[in-house]
């Protein structure tokens, strides 16, 4: 018998938690290390996993270390994981930034054992949307983050936290009640659970139950909330900026990927009649997205808040990768996907720790911070050289895929416009990251901030790794896409590409 790598992987976080759970807040120490343990473990066996990962010719469009069980019988839902080229580097990128949030979290002494068990409930919920392959199983994961999610923000969150919290639970409550209506139709009218049969067996079927096209919106504007897609974004600001920096860097990192996810997994590949007869329109709200959320950024000053707003105009680019729906242009939005993960990560690290060392994020209220504080002046600069796509980043890789196979793209007319006037986006973006790194760190020094400490040992740690990520993606790419192609090109094949 095989062992069950990705049962392990899902439910040692959880297992910890359990642990953590039982042992006095007082053992803050104790709780620390077992939390970086249980996340240390499954990152191990995610890189192993990725690294044994067969990326021949005929392993395209294969699970991998699969595992079925049959779980409720009456309803024939199974217990079903697996990993294909598009869910694989998702996986490994949850399980790293799993494991560096407990790191970034070496601070927090406000009810640690709460805390704790809660990050690790949220890394396991994550894992078990990119490894399900049952939509029940899928839907359930998806559902489980919302808890430890209210809790982390509502409790170690700052400013209104409760509202932002609250914000939060309602979006992704009504995003998820569009998202069981189309599973159920799914499995009203072919009787399966299973994301494999349901795609392999073709959808003319569901048009017993309603048109294939109202599946695929009830599915999509789950997804879309979750992304998030202009204009069902306005969550995603005050969660950002409200919730602790190691829940923000799970935030921005793993968890709104779960959206471009479940739109290549199952809005696309189970619906390609209905992406491509809807791609125009939704190509069209991705471009707002680009630059609505390029433009607003621009406007903020709270230093979490311009981040958090970052990420709408760049979950826009994952939008118009996703359907322009080509080869090039899918596996762009799918590096842009893990990109955004690293980069953006490393950004709410580095301004959870502006927040935390110099107790400011008034960006305003800042200035000549690179003397006070170098090391991480020079992150924070490398963290935003790769968000605005500087060469040899990991930003620039995605974002260059996605604008070339968005702009040779014959699934869609008129693609090469749009790409066009994605383009500006990146303008904007390189417009508000150079004004945030000379507000912040440039300019005159100012005198009240002299003393103010700058990374200690453990945050240096964190930083090279994601530098190092950042870096490695950025010069050697194929390292992820050609692991993601054999994802996407069976997808690809459905919609005639």
């Amino acid at each position: 018998m095989e062992f069950n790598y990705l049962t392990t992987i899902l439910f040692l976080p959880v297992v910890g938690a359990i642990i953590i759970a039982f042992i006095s807040s007082e053992h803050e120490g104790v709780i620390k290390r077992i939390a970086a343990i249980f996340t240390a473990i499954p990152l191990v066996l995610a890189i192993y996993l990725f690294v044994i990962f067969d990326r021949s010719l005929g392993a395209a469009g294969l699970i991998q270390f699969e595992e079925n069980y049959l779980w409720i019988a009456p309803l024939n839902a199974h217990y079903h994981l697996g990993v294909d080229g598009l869910s694989m580097p998702l996986v490994l990128l949850t399980t790293l930034l799993g494991f560096l949030a407990v790191l970034i979290s070496w601070k927090v002494h406000v009810r640690p054992r709460e805390y704790f068990a809660w990050l690790l409930l949220l890394e396991t919920s994550i894992l078990g949307v990119f490894a399900s392959l049952d939509l029940l199983l899928f839907f359930i994961m998806w559902e489980i983050e919302v808890i430890p999610m209210y809790f982390l923000i509502s409790i170690w969150g700052s400013g209104r936290r409760d509202y932002s919290a609250i914000k939060y639970v309602l979006y992704t409550l009504f995003g998820s009640a569009f998202m069981l209506a189309g599973i159920l139709s799914l499995y009203f009218t072919t009787g399966s659970l299973s994301m494999l049969e349901i795609s392999n067996q073709g959808l003319g079927m569901v048009q017993a139950i309603m048109p294939a096209g109202a599946i695929f919106f009830l599915l999509f504007i789950g997804f879309a909330v979750k992304l998030p897609m202009f204009p069902l974004h306005t969550w995603l600001p005050d969660a950002h900026t409200d919730a602790p920096t190691a829940v923000s860097v799970m935030l921005a990192g793993v968890l709104i990927k779960m959206g471009g996810y479940g739109m290549i997994r199952l809005c696309v590949s189970m619906f390609p009649e209905s992406a491509l007869q809807y791609a125009q329109p939704l190509i069209i709200l991705a471009l707002i997205g680009i630059l609505y959320g390029a433009a607003v950024t621009l406007m903020q000053t709270d230093i979490k808040r311009m981040i958090a707003y970052s990420s709408v105009s760049h979950m826009g680019y994952v939008l118009l990768g996703i359907f322009a729906l080509g080869q090039v242009s899918l596996t762009g939005a799918a590096l842009q996907m893990f990109s955004h993960g690293i980069v953006t990560g490393l950004l709410f690290a580095m301004a959870g720790l502006v927040i935390h060392n110099i107790k400011e994020r008034d960006l305003r209220k800042l200035g000549g911070l690179a003397r006070q504080v170098p090391v991480i002046t020079v992150v924070f600069s490398v963290a935003g050289l790769a968000s605005l796509g500087l060469p040899t980043t990991s930003g620039f890789a995605a974002e260059f895929l996605i604008f070339l196979g968005s702009f040779n793209s014959t699934a869609v007319p008129n693609t090469q416009v749009y790409t066009l006037i994605a383009v500006v986006g990146v303008v904007l973006t390189a417009g508000y990251i150079l004004w945030m790194l000379q507000q912040a760190f440039y300019g005159a020094v100012k005198e009240e901030y002299n003393g103010v400490k700058d990374a200690d040992g453990l945050e240096k740690f964190y930083m090279i790794v994601l530098i190092a990520a950042i870096m490695l993606v950025g010069i050697y790419p194929a390292i992820l896409t050609d692991v993601f192609k054999l994802g996407i090109s069976p997808i690809v094949a459905l919609i005639g590409g």
